[in-house]
């Protein structure tokens, strides 16, 4: 495994001739994530963001710009071919990519294949052949039980299992695309059956994704000191949920209509290679937690596992908009709250022989710090709607409204490096139909 390693890409007196891209919150030249775009009127295609500009590849590769490997899966409308590439291929592009944004004696080829972010529409990054959440977050999954069990939040199973459930690959969408409310049944507390109608507990869950690269044969496990070559990229997520409906309806099975609904993805994939400075050590188990089976224990992965990325949730209501407020922030912690790794997530997922492939996506599940200003739910920050939080517009809210729209963010950070971003995974609410 070598996802640690950094290169010359990765060099923080790197800077691009885009001007934009220097000091860019997301996209400064040490980030260059991948992902399908398409200019106004024209058709979709891959392209890389730099600063606030999208690098057209499949245009870069009909002028011989880039490598073999890379050419031959440019001239798709997905991603899906360039996740199956290997490691190397992926680093030989990223490396071209980084000397053609770098060196002004190679401008004058490549600036023509460049558009202005603001004028695109930007798409899923893959076709999503499958969707498997997980619920790696400790803290909320202890939050959440608390309030079911409060004398036993956690099951035996979770300290042992990595728990994940089988999602809906079809209603995931780019962010930007609107949610509409969803209608189903809930039974209310005071109730002596289900009703059905919209969801009154709407709420947003702040997660990241994993995209798988290459794949496993069925029946064929991953080893974990091989799934990081399985790891295509990142992105971030929000798993929307109904807490009426799943509360009604997950048991015995778990989630369904509470969750298949809509989920909302930031568009640009971050790459593996992208995120090698900021990898970092596992944080250590509790005193008196069991250690991982074997097959999901590797000391590479303890000592590089974790990533030293900083999430973010932000709310802005219809009201807050119109008067030109700025969204407010209800959440910040870090993604090194899970109690697994990405890597471990990918080995358990194939352990039992099942066939991951190249676009396949996995969410880990709500990430949640110990204390409430890291809380990734208002299931959590408002502990179940019985405590609402103030917004600055004077309004409160305990789960989301109408016209309320939620920004998740995120910022990979260590010391000596450039600061790269995700961009934005963002959708508003709008009335059920």
């Amino acid at each position: 495994m070598t996802f640690w390693q950094t290169d010359a890409t990765h060099d923080p007196a790197l800077a691009s001739w885009v001007e934009s891209a220097k000091g860019h919150r997301d996209f400064p030249i040490q980030n260059l994530p991948l992902g399908v775009f398409s200019p106004a009127g024209e058709t979709p295609r891959i392209g890389v963001a730099i600063g606030d500009m999208i690098l057209d590849l499949s245009a870069c590769a009909k002028a011989g710009l880039l490598p073999d490997a890379a050419s031959s899966a440019a001239g798709s409308d997905s991603l899906n071919a360039f996740m199956a590439l290997p490691e190397g291929d992926r680093k030989a592009l990223r490396a071209i990519l980084s000397q053609m944004l770098a060196d002004n004696d190679q401008r004058s080829a490549v600036e023509p294949h460049l558009h202005r972010a603001g004028t695109c529409t930007l798409h899923l990054p893959a076709r999503i052949g499958d969707y498997t959440d997980f619920y790696v977050g400790i803290h909320h999954a202890n939050n959440v039980g608390r309030q079911f069990r409060p004398d036993n939040p956690l099951l035996p199973n979770y300290k042992y299992v990595p728990i994940g459930y089988h999602g809906r690959a079809s209603s995931i969408r780019a962010s930007g695309v609107p949610l509409v409310r969803p209608t189903g049944q809930r039974k209310p507390p005071e109730a002596d059956a289900p009703v059905v109608g919209p969801s009154v507990r709407l709420d947003y869950e702040l997660e990241l994704g994993v995209w798988i690269g290459q794949g496993n044969e069925l029946g064929t496990p991953i080893p974990i000191s091989e799934a990081a070559n399985h790891i295509a990229g990142f992105c971030l997520l929000n798993d929307w949920s109904a807490r009426d409906f799943q509360a009604w309806e997950y048991q015995p099975l778990g989630p369904f209509l509470a969750k298949n609904f809509h989920s909302t993805i930031s568009p640009w994939v971050v790459t593996p290679e992208a995120m090698a400075p900021f990898r970092m050590a596992q944080p250590p188990r509790p005193e008196g937690d069991p250690a991982p089976l074997g097959y999901l224990s590797d000391d590479e992965d303890r000592s590089h596992g974790a990533l030293a990325v900083t999430l973010e949730v932000f709310l802005s209501s219809a009201k807050m908009r119109e008067a030109g407020m700025e969204p407010f922030r209800l959440s910040r912690g870090p993604a090194s709250n899970m109690y697994w790794t990405v890597q471990q997530i990918v080995t358990h997922h194939a352990s039992n022989g099942c066939n991951l492939q190249a676009g396949d996506l996995l969410g880990t599940g709500t990430i949640s710090a110990p204390t409430r200003d890291g809380f990734g739910s208002l299931l959590e920050l408002t502990s179940g709607g019985k405590e609402p939080i103030s917004l600055p517009s004077g309004e409160t809210r305990t789960f989301l409204e109408d016209g309320d729209e939620v920004t998740l963010r995120a910022t990979a950070h260590a010391e000596g490096y450039v600061s790269i971003g995700f961009g934005e995974c963002r959708a508003a609410v709008l009335p059920a139909r």
